[in-house]
């Protein structure tokens, strides 16, 4: 038993002697193209270390510190091209095989971007035959924690397959298809995503702490056994040990959990988008979900209308963009979707248009721009369905108005011309307020010509809840 203590014991240091490198740079793994990438990792202090990618023709070589570390950087090409090979060199020698280089996306979130095939997708379950795309890899991260910021992780990087994909992310997977497909490039998918995640865990939390706001978010959020309840230990232990390594950009589906304290949401975002964007050191693109129709059991309370509230009005976060899912919810009872293909799609759609300027049509949901009143009618306006609104399935459903005594009315609704709503109700002689899709469970059927949902919306600022 002494034996075994001593080997134990001395093994770490052993291991510093040889040059070692965090669990993000493996085999198989893809790295952001035509970028300065970060390569680092460990050895004896004072050790010479040299990387080269078989792209190129010279190496880039540097000394590890005092504390063990060495950091350098290398230049990536265009993407394409035969699968490479990065080669590290200090005492001992790492051959990394089968690199591709390509488009790098984080997918981040709580159980809707977790979900999985292995959770039911049912969509997911039906790629599972057909799944092996080389040109797809997928990092999967266990889920960690921590109380300080780390450096490494744990997981490994694997080719897309029908057993990778089973547990893996079907939002990102479906969205990290499209992109293949539309831009013939390989793509790397990082999945930290956990389910019943609030989204202070994803914030340093001395960031989350600066705000009277924010910390009364932080310090209510509901103990589970489940999930963490501490500020920053999701970022700490899932987001802190990747930031030095390069990304075409993020998503993110979260927002369920933060029912709760739902008027902190939109600074919350800010703060975590701005967060992420400076510990990368890029201003890369923030692709989000707006959280789907469920029964909560709180209807009046309207607490996961005002999550969709400040998830739309941060829309407003420069390189950003929310897709809209109110039409691919299969049952109102279960908070988790069962198909996510269109989902991913439609992050795609925002991806395609906005950071590869590519030219694929409108990819925006109707929103609302404006309202105005002409007798007892309400005419909303909506931005971005200039080539018309449809109703799908019958009249407008998920209209109402109010007076000027605050009680909303169910209303008929009609389209009159191609961005234009009017809304109107016998109960309300002289219209205020105009509400659509807001309530827990909406089933809305107003679409732009594309086949997008309008984005759930009010024209009130009146105090929520019974």
């Amino acid at each position: 038993m002494k034996k075994i203590f001593l080997l134990l014991f001395f093994s770490p240091l052993l291991a510093v002697a040889d040059v070692y490198m965090p669990a993000i740079f493996s085999s198989s793994m893809v790295l952001q193209q035509q970028s300065n990438v970060t390569v680092w990792g460990w050895a004896q202090p004072g050790e010479k270390v040299t990387v080269s990618g078989s792209w190129q023709s010279e190496s880039v070589n540097t000394v590890t510190n005092e504390n063990a570390l060495w950091k350098l950087t290398i230049v990536t090409p265009k993407a394409g091209g035969s699968p490479y090979t990065l080669t590290i060199q200090g005492r001992n020698k790492i051959v990394l095989e089968n690199v591709l280089i390509g488009e790098v996306w984080l997918c981040a979130g709580q159980s809707n971007m977790e979900w999985s095939a292995e959770h039911g997708v049912k969509d997911a379950k039906a790629e599972l035959p057909t799944a092996y795309n080389a040109n797809i890899r997928f990092f999967k991260m266990p889920k960690l924690t921590a109380e300080t910021p780390q450096i490494d992780t744990k997981g490994t990087w694997a080719v897309c397959d029908s057993l990778t994909l089973k547990r893996f992310s079907a939002v990102g997977y479906f969205f990290g298809k499209k992109l293949n497909q539309s831009l013939n490039v390989p793509i790397g998918l990082i999945d930290v995503a956990w389910g019943g995640s609030y989204i202070e865990s994803w914030i340093p939390e001395h960031l989350v702490n600066l705000f009277p706001n924010t910390r009364t978010s932080a310090e209510t959020m509901i103990p589970s056994k489940g999930w963490p309840r501490e500020a920053g230990y999701i970022y700490n232990g899932m987001v802190a040990p990747l930031t030095p390594f390069a990304i075409a950009g993020a998503l993110w589906y979260q927002g369920e959990s933060n029912r709760h304290y739902p008027s902190t949401y939109y600074q919350l975002m800010h703060l975590m988008v701005d967060t992420w964007r400076g510990a990368w050191q890029k201003d890369f693109p923030f692709y989000y979900v707006q959280i789907a129709p469920f029964n909560y059991g709180d209807a009046t309370e309207f607490k996961a209308p005002a999550v969709r509230e400040m998830q739309t009005r941060a829309m407003d976060i420069t390189k950003s963009g929310m897709v809209v899912v109110t039409d691919l919810v299969d049952n109102l009872s279960d908070i988790h979707p069962a198909y996510k293909k269109e989902v991913g799609n439609r992050l795609a759609g925002w991806a395609l248009a906005e950071t590869y300027n590519q030219k694929i049509g409108n990819y925006k949901s109707p929103q609302y721009r404006s309202m105005h009143v002409e007798g007892s009618k309400a005419i909303v306006t909506f931005d971005y369905a200039e080539s018309g609104l449809a109703a799908k399935g019958g009249p407008l459903t998920e209209f109402e108005v109010a007076g000027a005594d605050h009680i909303f009315y169910k209303a008929e609704a009609r389209i009159v011309k191609n961005n234009t709503v009017e809304v109107t109700s016998e109960k309300v002689s002289q219209p205020v307020a105009v509400r659509f899709a807001f309530r827990d469970t909406p089933v809305p059927n107003l679409f732009n010509k594309e086949g997008l949902p309008a984005i759930p919306f009010r024209t009130d600022d009146w105090k929520l809840g019974k």
